[in-house]
């Protein structure tokens, strides 16, 4: 089966061929790192893991870009805060940022630029619109320090990734004021500098003192990477209007629309709770590391995982005691296999075979993860060491079953692992001298600490209750 994946600006499901043979250039949007992490970002950055591991599992090299926005009003308002320099503050958040993914199982993108190194791309890509006629200088001050802003209206496909229309948009903005912007629709490429802000915040421009805007950040950091023209470009629902819209404005008409920035178009779903978008603004988000003090990294995982990228999905306990229910039972099933096999994937194996064409189909991780389940069942039938090793194999492909079944099975327990295994032979004992009363006070009494044991031909194992 050909790989597809829903490209937004196509509006569909679609064959993805890559530009190159065996080759995928990929450019996901990252953080702006003012603050910790939280799940919402925890899925963007999950869902583009996914995608870049199926494109290695399916024999393609990858160049994965995964930007870090460190200049921006919220850094540099919490830095001034904080009382710490910008720098210090965004390195902060970048150290937090690795520590939380490391712990998902993500894994690092080929390259993860810092907006600030690229400032001298971004005033290159500016002075390049302005040469084409659809960017211009306003909003001058005293010392001659300037805004550049893009003239949305000179680009005529504007909108054909959000499928807004100009007139639309237009209707929805307010008047333009007088010597900022010649249109509401346009966006600011540079802007000036205030006093009020620290001089890291700066940088010297043909437009006088200034910082770069957002949008701008993404075109230039992508095109050093990646080139002008490359595979997919992606990142959170949120971001397809403005930030997308106006990426493709910039670079496209820098390249006087001789050919599209991306190819194909990514947008992952929204993390929501109690039918909300999670979000710092609403104020109803968790940090990913509030999340792991309570849940073990890979059920996090998991959650996140056995829900399509595109699709809502919805945060709440519930859903994650479900899904540490659920991962539970497929290492039960290993735990089951005295020896699991080291098994290369054979695609033609029908558990193989289907697992493929669930991710092939735009990432299909519901239909591959219900795979893995019905693979898990025929190992607790068989107990077959190479179906195990295959289940292992197949869920790796998805960053999941890389621990021991024993110590994923026995985390949160709370129990001192020697005194449990002391109790276990006591009881054996117990057993032998045919005092099954004193064994099952045993049972009894670790069960109350969640301590569940389970017997078998070749002895007693234990696992948490929950």
């Amino acid at each position: 089966m050909t790989l597809r994946i829903y490209n937004t600006l196509a509006r569909a499901v679609v064959p993805f061929v890559s530009r190159e043979t065996a080759k995928i250039s990929m450019y996901v949007c990252g953080m702006t790192v003012y603050d910790l992490c939280h799940l919402g970002h925890a899925r963007s950055m999950l869902a583009f893991d996914v995608v870049q591991r199926w494109f290695k599992a399916s024999g393609y090299a990858v160049n994965y870009v995964r930007n870090v926005t460190d200049i921006e009003d919220k850094i540099i308002k919490r830095a001034i805060e904080n009382g710490e320099t910008i720098q210090a503050l965004t390195n902060r958040m970048i150290e937090a940022l690795h520590e939380d993914a490391d712990a998902l199982g993500i894994e690092r993108p080929t390259h993860e630029p810092r907006a600030t190194d690229y400032v001298p791309q971004m005033l290159d890509l500016i002075k390049k619109l302005e040469a084409n006629g659809v960017a211009y200088a306003t909003n001058k001050d005293a010392q001659g320090n300037a805004d550049v802003n893009f003239s949305v209206r000179k680009f005529p496909s504007y909108g054909k990734l959000s499928g807004k229309s100009l007139d639309e948009l237009r209707a929805g903005e307010r008047v333009a004021v007088a010597g900022v912007k010649q249109d509401p629709l346009d966006f600011v490429l540079w802007k000036s500098a205030k006093v009020s802000e620290p001089d890291e915040a700066k940088w010297q421009s043909p437009y006088g003192i200034g910082r770069p805007g957002w949008h701008i950040e993404c075109s230039a950091m992508s095109c050093a990477l990646l080139g002008e023209h490359f595979d997919i470009h992606g990142g959170g629902a949120d971001l397809q209007f403005p930030h997308h819209e106006n990426e493709i404005a910039q670079s496209e008409a820098a390249l006087d629309g001789s050919h599209p920035m991306a190819n194909y178009w990514m947008h992952n779903g929204f993390v929501n709770v109690d039918n909300e978008k999670m979000s710092k603004s609403l104020g109803n988000f968790f940090t990913i590391r509030e999340v792991l003090k309570v849940y073990d990294a890979e059920v996090v995982r998991f959650f996140i995982i056995r829900t399509h990228y595109r699709s809502p999905l919805n945060y709440s306990d519930v859903h994650l005691d479900d899904a540490k229910g659920a991962l539970k039972r497929l290492y039960t099933a290993l735990d089951l296999v005295t020896a699991t096999a080291d098994v290369a994937i054979d695609w033609s194996n029908p558990y193989a075979a289907r697992f493929k064409t669930a991710m092939d189909e735009d990432f299909g991780t519901p239909e591959a993860v219900a795979v893995l389940f019905d693979l898990a069942g025929e190992v607790n039938r068989t107990k077959s060491s190479e179906l195990a090793g295959l289940l292992r194999s197949l869920g790796v492909v998805l960053g999941l079953l890389q621990q021991a079944p024993q110590a994923f099975l026995q985390k949160g327990s709370g129990g001192d692992a020697a005194e449990i295994l002391i109790q276990i032979g006591l009881r054996a004992d117990a057993k032998a001298q045919k005092n099954f009363s004193e064994a099952d006070r045993i049972r009894q009494a670790l069960l109350a600490k969640g301590i569940v044991l389970k017997d078998s031909p070749t002895g007693t194992t234990w696992e948490a209750a929950t």
